[in-house]
């Protein structure tokens, strides 16, 4: 499932117990209180007025009076009943909670215990009030300052690791949401130094200072899936080609590389990718990483800065020998 309809599925599925308890507020309100906008708050509506119990039938679906003016729940297919899950629901849960503590920034780790241990409990497995202690002291308190400050709209100072320039750098940033990208989680925000959205990886934030000033991103900030910077060509960035061995497939799956149309059609298996890269040193560094395995085909300037580096490499191990 996207990001966009996951978190279209949370919005509808807290809609009515929010307006359950507050009958007839206004779209405005709740839309500024729910943080999104009016719009989107009656397109919601719109499609939770479509939802029910199994059969579907006029009587069973979720009934609502709402208009821009005044929003209530009229009937509620039985939502306000305490979920009753099943063995496999259950699990399935306890697996979905136990995977978001493991993504740090994503939850409350203390909130996601304490409803693992209920649900243990309510299962007959419950492990005790000090697993609950272990997983509240997880958290790292660059991570609960990001999470804090994402939830009260704060603008946040940060000193991070980049690892494609392998340096360390303070910037303000305005957070704008969390999401999870290849079992790894980031903060998606506007940079103010570099006037863009970027994706902070919360494992490479080495400090987090949430401001008094609140977060003021552009009105016409990208949506996050719209967005994902790390993972789109930059054209203000240099471009490598490059050929890689056979056996190493799997950096694919770990650096931002684009396979080519074109085969190496030598017999070895080897295959042509391109990448971008902010520092040439970074990028000799990654390719020397892999001995052989991963050869420069152009630019020139970065094949000639590996074979230089390669060489002072050989020669500091003659000297060695020597």
């Amino acid at each position: 499932m996207s990001t966009r309809l996951s978190q279209r599925l949370v919005r509808l599925l807290n809609l009515v117990p929010y307006f359950q308890e507050n009958p007839g507020i206004s779209a405005a309100a709740a839309a500024a209180e729910l943080g999104v906008t009016t719009g989107q708050l009656m397109s919601d509506l719109n499609q939770l007025w479509m939802c029910g119990l199994p059969g579907y039938g006029p009587g069973d679906l979720i009934d609502l009076s709402f208009s821009e003016d005044s929003i209530t729940v009229t009937f509620n297919a039985g939502i306000d009943r305490p979920l009753r899950l099943t063995g496999t629901e259950a699990t399935a849960t306890l697996v979905a909670l136990r995977s978001l503590i493991d993504l740090p920034g994503t939850v409350d780790p203390g909130a996601a215990q304490r409803a693992i241990a209920k649900i243990e409990q309510a299962a007959g497995t419950v492990r005790g009030l000090e697993a609950i202690a272990e997983i509240e002291g997880t958290e790292s308190e660059a991570v609960r300052t990001v999470r804090g400050a994402v939830a009260s709209r704060r603008a946040i100072r940060l000193r991070y690791y980049s690892a494609s320039r392998d340096a360390v750098s303070d910037r303000v940033v305005d957070p704008l949401d969390i999401i999870v990208v290849d079992d790894h989680t980031y903060l998606r925000a506007w940079c103010r130094s570099a006037e863009g959205v970027r994706l902070f990886r919360f494992d490479r934030i080495e400090t987090a200072e949430r401001l008094d000033e609140p977060a003021r991103p552009p009105a016409d900030t990208p949506g996050s899936e719209d967005s994902l910077e790390l993972f789109r060509d930059d054209p203000a960035l240099p471009l490598a080609r490059l050929e890689i061995a056979g056996n190493l497939t799997w950096v694919l799956d770990h650096y931002p590389m684009t396979p080519t149309e074109r085969e190496v059609d030598d017999g070895s298996g080897r295959f042509e990718v391109t990448m971008r890269y902010a520092t040439q040193d970074w990028m000799v560094r990654l390719i020397l990483g892999f001995g052989g395995g991963i050869t420069v085909v152009e630019p020139e300037s970065l094949r000639d800065a590996v074979d230089r580096r390669a060489g002072d490499a050989l020669a500091a191990y003659a000297a060695l020998d020597d």
